[in-house]
């Protein structure tokens, strides 16, 4: 049995990399074009550029991809697995940054706010 710890930083291993590595990606998330969703996966807050378009779709490939193969160890459903990785970036989501919660609506985080879904404990 994995330890709430243990889930948390093998969800963060899964989520962050890709974003570190693409430039067009941290600008995008910068500029509030793009954002983190309460599903676990990078959403669209405007239509995209194709060459974004296709960076975020290969990092919520390679999510759900990292999702499956945990989530499998973990005997959860990806998608279970996903929201509760969510949780984890949804809390690292900066100041000026667009997310979505299950809600379906996109907001710009504002401060030190909390944007912790319900769901999340």
């Amino acid at each position: 049995m994995w330890s709430r710890t243990t889930l948390i930083a093998a969800a963060l291993a899964v989520a962050t990399p890709a974003l570190a590595a693409d430039p067009i990606v941290e600008q995008a998330l910068s500029a509030g074009t793009i954002g983190e969703q309460w599903d676990g996966y990078i959403g669209f807050v405007s239509a995209p550029s194709g060459d974004l378009k296709h960076a975020v779709d290969a990092i919520n490939i390679k999510r759900r991809a990292g999702y499956t193969q945990i989530a499998a160890a973990r005997n959860v459903t990806v998608d279970q697995f996903a929201q509760t990785t969510a949780c984890s970036t949804l809390r690292a989501v900066k100041p000026g940054q667009a997310y979505k919660l299950k809600d379906g609506g996109w907001r710009t985080r504002v401060g030190s706010e909390s944007i912790t879904p319900d769901y999340c404990g």
